[in-house]
């Protein structure tokens, strides 16, 4: 997993999400934990972008904010 934006980008990028889409991140989390068993982040946010039609940017935030939380569910 490699750091797509600035920690305060990325901030930022989840808080719009919901006003953007109209659905919550913890919603658009369980989206991807449902979705197909893609290993690469470019390919979870391809598949993110054409399934739901997000916009780049979002889609980035989604899949790496899920990385970010299963990689701390891991370490517990």
């Amino acid at each position: 997993m490699s750091q797509v934006f600035s920690a305060e980008t990325h901030r930022n990028l989840l808080a719009r999400i919901p006003h953007c889409t109209g659905r919550e991140i913890s919603d658009w989390l369980r989206t991807v934990d449902e979705g197909p068993s893609l290993h690469r982040f470019e390919e979870k946010v391809s598949w993110l972008r054409a399934e739901h039609d997000l916009a780049y940017g979002h889609a980035k935030a989604i899949i790496h904010e899920y990385d970010l939380r299963r990689a701390a569910r891991n370490l517990r």
